[in-house]
């Protein structure tokens, strides 16, 4: 059956392969199951049905990824994603969590139309490879922001807006600890050294009376709180276009990479250098968003993660349902998601955002028409702390730059009409 289905021998690989690389991808994402209910908690969702959902969503996705694509690439609730949802969406703009799953289900439904119609390949091609590393490098320093505030690093100041957190504080302290071991395991090749750290954190809390220890297994909470909750009618709003536009814009961009890098390093691109079944793939990525939306988590997205299972050797999506398996197994586990603090989980986060913020490397500033767009993208995300508004401003500073200086005919059209849309998003509905 896992033949007929998998086709392994064609794949040179085997079951027992399959299983370890499904095993090994779970242990270096499985920090969703605590980050995201975590994080949606802030916006007044119930976390319990969070932590289901977010469960649900990841096994979903694993499962038409794999079945559907036959690829070992694990979805689930995407980091910085959660937290435009979160913090920007609801937070800052002040829409209920009902109405921003309303957003991210339609987001899913455009990215499902793109992936259908194959206008994917046409809107990637047409923004700057520089902008898409500034808006990826951004969400990172978004991240990162979120996480020193929540591990009390950075506190608010009247008069400089932010500074120095009381850093004699067991959560500063412990936080530090944490993000030191996951580095340290990371560089040692430690599968799950951001699990591990969060869940050492947590003990270490414990033991100090900074938390209540509530278990380890249960039956799972209910998802009732959560499911169907999403408001789509409010979600029409004209105002919250640029919002569904921005969960689009950044799950086409962070999957595509994503699928690529995956790709290359396991030896499944054509000889041409393409991802054979990429439509299906990006199918399966956008239906998992719009499933994970009517359960009550934020948007669904292909994890990088999943190199740690190409490394181990798997090269079919049995090794995505294997990572889809564990994500359900983990239902049972809701009380110890329930003991672990945001202070145990910001190293994650911040851990997120050293990784996100590499590809700057990659920027060429010698030429400052590429340099200046891409710092302004990359700054304005977390200072005015939404997604969205760095993107808006990426797209007209590049626009207003290579305008200005002579290279209008270095942009694509899509370029001009998209920053247009976006002076216009930034002038009648900010």
């Amino acid at each position: 059956m896992l033949e007929a289905l998998f086709r392994l021998k064609e794949h040179n690989t085997t079951a027992r392969r399959e299983l370890v690389a499904g095993f090994t991808t779970f242990l270096t994402m499985a920090y969703i199951i605590f980050v995201n209910p975590n994080m949606l908690a802030s916006a007044g969702m119930d976390q319990g049905a969070v932590f289901v959902a977010t469960c649900l969503a990841a096994a979903l996705g694993c499962f038409i990824m794999g079945f559907f694509a036959n690829y070992p690439i694990a979805l689930a609730p995407g980091m910085g994603l959660n937290a435009f949802f979160t913090y920007t969406v609801v937070g800052q703009l002040g829409y209920s969590w009902q109405v921003a799953l309303g957003a991210v289900f339609l987001s899913g439904c455009c990215f499902f139309l793109l992936s259908a119609f194959r206008i994917r390949e046409w809107i990637i091609h047409s923004i700057p490879h520089s902008l898409r590393v500034g808006i990826a490098a951004g969400i990172g320093l978004f991240l990162g922001f979120i996480a020193l505030k929540n591990a009390g690093f950075i506190a608010d100041n009247p008069a400089t807006f932010v500074t120095l957190g009381n850093v004699h504080a067991s959560s500063v302290l412990l936080a530090a600890m944490g993000f030191i071991m996951i580095i340290a395991l990371t560089h040692r090749q430690v599968p799950g050294a951001v699990m591990l750290s969060i869940l050492v954190i947590t003990l270490l809390s414990i033991i100090i009376g900074e938390t209540e220890y509530q278990g380890i297994v249960a039956l799972p909470p209910s998802i009732m709180p959560t499911l169907l909750e999403l408001n789509i009618r409010d979600a029409l709003d004209v105002g919250l276009l640029s919002i569904i536009f921005a969960f689009v814009f950044v799950d086409l961009f962070d999957t595509s990479g994503t699928l690529i890098a995956v790709a290359q390093k396991g030896e499944l691109l054509d000889e041409k250098g393409r991802l054979p079944r990429l439509g299906s793939a990006l199918m399966a990525d956008s239906s998992a968003t719009m499933a994970g939306a009517m359960l009550g988590t934020s948007t669904t997205t292909s994890y990088i993660e999943s190199i740690a299972g190409i490394s181990a050797g798997g090269r079919t999506g049995l090794t995505a349902v294997v990572v889809g398996v564990l994500f359900l197994a983990s239902l049972f586990f809701s009380p110890l998601v329930n003991t672990v603090p945001a202070y145990a989980t910001a190293p994650a986060l911040f851990f997120v955002a050293v990784l996100m913020t590499g590809g700057l490397a990659h920027i060429d500033w010698q030429d400052i028409t590429e340099a200046a767009p891409v710092t302004i993208a990359a700054l304005t995300m977390p200072l005015t702390f939404s997604i969205s508004n760095g993107i808006a401003l990426g797209f007209i500073s590049y626009a207003v730059v290579k305008l200005c200086s002579g290279h209008w005919r270095t942009m694509s059209p899509a370029m001009l009409v998209l920053s247009g849309l976006f002076v216009i998003k930034l002038v009648l509905f900010n």
